[in-house]
């Protein structure tokens, strides 16, 4: 545009040349004084105040292209402003402290939330035998829920008086399906049992419960720990067996939610580690139907603790001596 100096923006030079005062063939032929800026050089513009302007007029007047032109032009980035980034991509700014030492943080809305670290508390014991009242480490929340005390307390009773020794357990092994702290498995040991098989498939509980459970007892060398799934455990139960047979105890205590009753006793009770002498003892919620029967073995007791079932499977020959 002629007369306007090269070094303002179209915008700019627009705005000054309309407001020049318009002459007519009446007005004498004067010398025109320049007229005032109406925005102030480039150079003084504060940086904020550039990109509020520019991306004003980028909006309303000019195609894409021109919007970067013009953004360039006030040393800003084009792709910061044009970008389309949807709010999968968008981050959030936090300021965090006070006064004139705040931080500005970004943090992605994308980003997966970290879990808190696991931690563990002492609010169990062992009931009887060598080991009685010495506490043991559960996790605080409800990652692992282990069986309650007047629930292992009663099934152990049972199952004592069963084995005619009230007293104590029968010499034999145990294997503890779902075991969580261990507390099933090491009151077993305890109370006379000379080995158990715990099943554990979560490494944590192994590493950070169940194992020092078991050393702080002294317990660690009569055991044996599987960190698998108790399915898995089960496809290769013939290998487990070996040359020693059947377990004398079971003890199955699943997270209810997560377990289907009639596949899992079904799956129990046609297993090579369950002989005819064995006993059984099953957790379960309120609600759950249980067999009278889980393969060769009888149901000798189901008992009720609030919400929760505690069913115990024995030979033929406990059913017997009861009547």
């Amino acid at each position: 545009m002629a007369g306007t100096p090269a070094c303002f923006p179209p915008i700019i030079a627009a705005v000054r040349t309309s407001a020049s005062p318009k002459l007519t063939s009446s007005t004498p032929s004067l010398p025109i004084p320049p007229q005032p800026l109406l925005f102030a050089p480039a150079s003084r513009i504060s940086r904020g105040h550039a990109r509020s302007a520019a991306v004003v007029c980028a909006k309303k007047a000019l195609a894409r292209e021109e919007k970067r032109e013009l953004l360039e032009r006030y040393g800003l980035d084009p792709d910061e402003f044009l970008s389309n980034s949807g709010p999968k991509t968008r981050r959030r700014k936090e300021e965090t402290g006070t006064g004139r030492g705040r931080k500005r943080l970004e943090v992605d809305d994308d980003a997966a939330p970290v879990s808190p670290p696991r931690t563990t508390h002492k609010l169990l014991q062992v009931l009887g035998g060598k080991a009685r009242r010495k506490k043991l480490l559960s996790p605080q929340g409800m990652d692992v829920r282990p069986m309650m005390e007047v629930v292992k307390g009663a099934a152990f009773a049972i199952l004592q008086s069963a084995g005619g020794s009230p007293a104590a357990l029968r010499p034999g092994r145990w294997l503890d399906l779902y075991s969580g702290t261990g507390s099933v498995g090491i009151e077993a040991i305890s109370r006379g049992c000379s080995q158990v098989h715990f099943v554990e498939m979560d490494p944590w509980v192994v590493s950070d419960v169940l194992r020092p459970n078991l050393e702080c007892t002294g317990f660690l060398e009569a055991a044996t720990i599987h960190t698998v799934r108790v399915e898995d455990f089960f496809a290769r139960a013939g290998q487990l067996a070996g040359s020693k047979g059947p377990f004398d105890y079971v003890s199955v205590t699943p997270p209810y939610t997560q377990v289907d009753y009639g596949v899992l006793m079904d799956q129990i009770s046609k297993s090579v580690l369950i002989g005819e002498d064995s006993f059984i003892l099953v957790e379960y919620p309120l609600g759950t139907d249980m067999l009278d029967f889980c393969g060769c073995l009888t149901k000798i007791t189901d008992r009720r603790f609030g919400r929760t079932n505690l069913a115990i499977y024995g030979p033929q020959w406990v059913q017997r001596k009861r009547e």
